[in-house]
């Protein structure tokens, strides 16, 4: 008799046993049954791979909890006032008692920080100035400046701009209060407002305001108890440290805009979002504006919209004129710093990327974080400033950078050739019996491209800001310069209009659309 097949061990008891993970097969005469297979989530590889997986998860968990602990710690942690800040509270250094990192990074503001196109100090002395060293001077790097604001107080001096610590010293004593005494609506922006407006309108802010443009700069800037750079108080609320504008003349400005935007009564110190604030404050100076009136009063030109077209139509319906050339006798409009202007006609701006976030980054001090009050260029920390958005490896974005102000330079160039061209032509066009009529169009041409490329030049990003917008600025710049030259020659305001398919298309793409992605699109 066969043992096998008596035996309770054998091979059927095994398939028997083990039934569920090998499955059955028939026994022909000879075969023997198949090993059985070992499950792998039994197997000790699962195990091991297991433990690693829930020490990992476990890892992860706790580290989640601690940061939350730790930010849970920074935000309940107690605050004790040195001093009480209050509305008359102007000296920055009382708030640095109460915020001693954050008042020493702004005094920092007073360092020099080199830069590609920051300029350089150089050594000073002129008699009643108190300053030894002053920014290089603009117009011995680029003399077509005098050319274009030849008769204007900007052709005397037009030097690289310092930190907020010099806002106030270097407008007091700028070789252009010699040329043409500058109203005191200078001030605005050059000394803090608060201080000056509670002084000038005994208490009442709006009203000082308004007395600011009624004074010579010179007046304003003899009152040291009214003449200290921009500080705290101009952006901070002193009882809350919440964001806060402080100039009317902004207030004023961003509610037209809205209103143009179809966004009524905006009131920005009630109405804005704190990101949107981390912009507005800078926006109270860094921007377009002119003097409005016999009191000059401080004016942000945003009636009809914020692009440059809106802007130079805004000029034209108010009939303004800064200056009359006094090469070509053109009347003439002076751009001054429109940051946040074109800020506003940018990718960073669609995406609520805010001035602060890149000029003020920030970073953390022991288990704090805090805005870094040293207000600079983004290029001095690029991991703190554009590295929280663009994971690249090093020197990418330092290459974009210096690419873009390539182009923009390239570009600005040609325009500011043609510029002169016209500038030149006009002035021969005098003496050499061109027509009075082909003599004003061809003013008209210049002071379109001398505006729309002073907008540009005098905004200190060099096109970084919003490099597709200043392209397009430059180009029609450039355009208007070289239909100046062809109205000299006799070419009628007709001839050099847009052609029907430029004018189709400037309908379909809307310029003043692009930043808020409000355009037709491509039509697919």
């Amino acid at each position: 008799m066969d043992t096998a097949d008596e035996s309770p061990e054998g091979p059927a008891a095994e398939v028997d046993r083990n039934s569920a993970t090998s499955p059955a097969r028939d026994e022909g005469p000879g075969e023997v049954t198949a090993r059985p297979k070992r499950s792998f989530f039994g197997g000790p590889v699962f195990m091991v791979l297991f433990m690693a997986l829930v020490a990992g998860a476990t890892f992860v968990v706790t580290m989640l909890l601690m940061s939350i602990n730790d930010h849970q710690v920074e935000g309940s942690r107690a605050f004790y006032n040195v001093v009480e800040l209050d509305e008359t509270s102007y000296d920055p250094a009382t708030w640095g008692q109460n915020y001693p990192i954050q008042y020493a990074d702004y005094k920092k503001t007073a360092e020099f920080t080199p830069a590609e196109h920051a300029g350089t100090m150089v050594p000073h002395s002129v008699e009643g100035d108190p300053r030894s060293e002053v920014k290089s001077q603009k117009l011995e790097e680029d003399p077509r400046l005098i050319e274009m604001w030849s008769g204007y107080a900007f052709a005397v001096d037009y030097r690289h701009a310092r930190g907020h610590e010099y806002a106030t010293i270097d407008q007091q004593y700028t070789l252009r209060n010699a040329k043409d005494q500058q109203p005191g609506t200078c001030a605005n922006c050059h000394v803090s407002a608060p201080a000056l407006y509670d002084k000038l309108g005994n208490g009442d802010r709006e009203a000082g305001f308004e007395a600011t443009g009624t004074m010579k700069l010179s007046e304003v800037l003899a009152d040291g108890s009214v003449s200290h750079p921009v500080a705290c108080i101009d952006c901070h609320d002193p009882k809350t440290m919440e964001l806060r504008v402080t100039r009317p003349s902004f207030m004023r400005a961003i509610k037209a805009l809205k209103a143009s935007q179809g966004v009524n009564d905006f009131e920005v110190n009630k109405d804005a979002t704190p990101q949107e604030m981390r912009t507005y404050v800078c926006a109270q100076c860094h921007v377009e504006y002119y003097f409005k009136g016999d009191n000059k009063v401080l004016t942000f030109p945003w009636d009809k919209g914020i692009d440059i077209d809106n802007i130079y139509s805004y000029y034209e319906e108010q009939g303004f004129t800064d200056w009359t050339h006094e090469k070509t006798g053109a009347p003439m409009l002076k751009a001054q710093h429109p940051e946040f202007d074109i800020w506003s006609n940018s990718v960073h701006a669609a995406n609520g990327v805010g001035c602060a976030d890149c000029h003020m980054n920030y970073k953390r001090v022991g288990a704090g974080k805090v805005s870094n009050h040293h207000v600079t260029t983004p290029m001095v920390d690029v991991n703190a400033s554009c590295g929280t958005c663009h994971k690249t490896g090093d020197g990418v974005i330092e290459k974009r950078v210096r690419t873009i102000q390539a182009n923009f330079i390239s570009s600005r160039d040609r325009a500011f050739d043609a510029l002169v061209g016209l500038i030149s032509d006009l002035e021969a066009a005098k003496t050499n019996g061109t027509s009075p009529e082909q003599v004003a169009l061809a003013q008209q041409y210049q002071r379109k491209a001398s505006f729309y490329l002073d907008y540009v030049y005098s905004e200190n990003s060099y096109g970084f800001h919003a490099p597709d917008y200043e392209q397009r600025i430059i180009n029609q710049a450039e355009n208007a310069a070289q239909n100046g030259r062809l109205a000299l020659t006799g070419k009628t305001a007709e001839e050099l209009k847009a052609s029907d398919v430029s004018t189709a298309n400037a309908e379909h793409y809307p310029s003043d659309k692009a930043a808020t992605g409000a355009s037709q699109g491509s039509g697919h």
